[in-house]
């Protein structure tokens, strides 16, 4: 009867163990997803950040072509005012 009992433990104890395994194994390929998804999406922001940073930013060239245009003609109409009310 002991070695009856023995056996079944072991088998109890094999069965626990490859549940184990199978529980390890589905880790490990969650960890392998979420790995290369990670892998992924830091290349993608590496790419964008270096885009970003080698791109010339034309528009802020134009507002300042813009604005400096529009500074002279505010203060010239002003000073011809000034003249104006002068006379």
């Amino acid at each position: 009867m002991n070695k009856i009992e023995e056996i079944i433990q072991a088998s109890k104890l094999s069965e626990l163990l490859n549940k184990k395994n199978e529980d390890e194994k589905k880790k490990n390929v969650l960890v392998w997803v979420l790995a290369i998804v990670g892998a992924v999406a830091a290349v993608a922001a590496i790419a964008y950040a270096v885009y970003r940073f080698l791109t010339p930013d034309y528009l802020e060239d134009f507002e300042d072509d813009f604005e400096d245009d529009f500074d002279d003609d505010f203060f010239e109409d002003e000073e011809e005012s000034e003249q104006k009310a002068e006379k």
